[in-house]
């Protein structure tokens, strides 16, 4: 549904998928400041919400999701994976519980597959899945969250919450979804389908930090992540970019990205200008690619920074330096 907020002088649509809300209102560099300082709202309305009810919700939820679900606490905030059969991410879902049902905000356009699939593993259990998209928006304010809401801590000591989508915030000035990118992908933090693509298993893009329990039982796609954790390694790792600055352009998403010689050792995720970083990105890249190697990516130079080491699995230490976030 598209936000009534691109209506609004200056706004300008972001590209698909998120061309349901504003990439900025006209001024892209402060925006981006005032959402870090405390004084901007992001719209981000286009992201899918679902709700699941009923008392079997969290033990049925645990039983499918990556995440360990079935104690979890009301408004305790936390990430699941739904995984294919072969450990591939198929959906990445923000989860809280209000003690009567469970919240999910998914990717712009993935709740109805979503809710789908989740109809279809109901058999005789007591819940109810419904797709909440049109009647509720998600937004990213300043933090921290009040009692009692459905919030989950996010970029640059925001939050990002679920709302009645008449209810957008007074008195902030809104943010354009580049300011919010910008601070995503300088924290380090993946967006599924942007730095990710049908391949992509859970340790190559961190998501075993946040959004896997290595000690729960058994669920889809569980034999990929065991087999990772205490055999092998992942075939990719993401990386961060510093991109030349002389350059005025960006990365496209899913360009290639190549070592010195040409030769293709992965792909441009998101890109962004960042206010105090310059150009970045996201990357996706083969696992043995050398730390310090210069790489191309769609022909910016750009220097790499680690986000998953490429020891990961294997039962090593999981290393994911992402960049805390700023408070106050």
């Amino acid at each position: 549904m598209e936000s009534p907020l691109l209506q609004s002088p200056g706004a300008v649509p972001a590209d698909a998928p998120d061309q349901e809300v504003a990439a900025h209102y006209g001024e892209p560099a402060q925006e981006q400041r005032a959402l870090e300082d405390g004084t901007a709202f992001a719209d981000r309305s286009n992201r899918g919400v679902v709700r699941v009810s009923g008392p079997d919700r969290l033990s049925w939820l645990h039983s499918l999701l990556s995440q360990h679900l079935d104690a979890l606490k009301p408004f305790d905030p936390t990430e699941a994976l739904l995984l294919g059969p072969n450990g591939h991410i198929e959906h990445h879902l923000f989860l809280i519980d209000d003690g009567e049902a469970v919240w999910a905000h998914v990717e712009p356009g993935a709740a109805p597959a979503l809710v789908e699939f989740l109809d279809r593993m109901r058999f005789m259990l007591r819940v109810e899945v419904a797709d909440l998209s049109d009647d509720y928006a998600v937004i990213t304010v300043p933090g921290p969250a009040g009692q009692g809401e459905l919030a989950w801590p996010d970029v640059a000591g925001t939050v990002t919450r679920i709302v009645p989508r008449t209810e957008f915030p007074e008195g902030l000035r809104p943010a354009g979804l580049w300011a919010y990118e910008a601070l995503r992908i300088a924290e380090h933090r993946p967006r599924l389908g942007l730095d990710t693509d049908h391949r992509t298993i859970p340790h190559e893009a961190g998501y075993v930090e946040t959004a896997v329990h290595l000690n729960k039982g058994c669920y889809r796609g569980q034999e990929t992540v065991a087999r990772v954790h205490n055999l092998g390694r992942p075939p990719r790792r993401l990386v961060f970019l510093h991109l030349d600055g002389s350059v005025d352009r960006l990365p496209a998403q899913g360009a290639p990205v190549e070592i010195p010689g040409g030769r293709t050792v992965g792909f441009v995720g998101s890109s962004a200008r960042h206010h105090e970083l310059g150009p970045i990105a996201l990357a996706l890249v083969k696992r043995n690619v050398p730390v310090d190697a210069e790489l191309l990516a769609d022909g910016v130079a750009a220097a790499q920074e680690v986000v998953v080491s490429p020891e990961t699995g294997a039962n090593a230490q999981i290393d994911l330096r992402r960049r805390p976030a700023k408070h106050g």
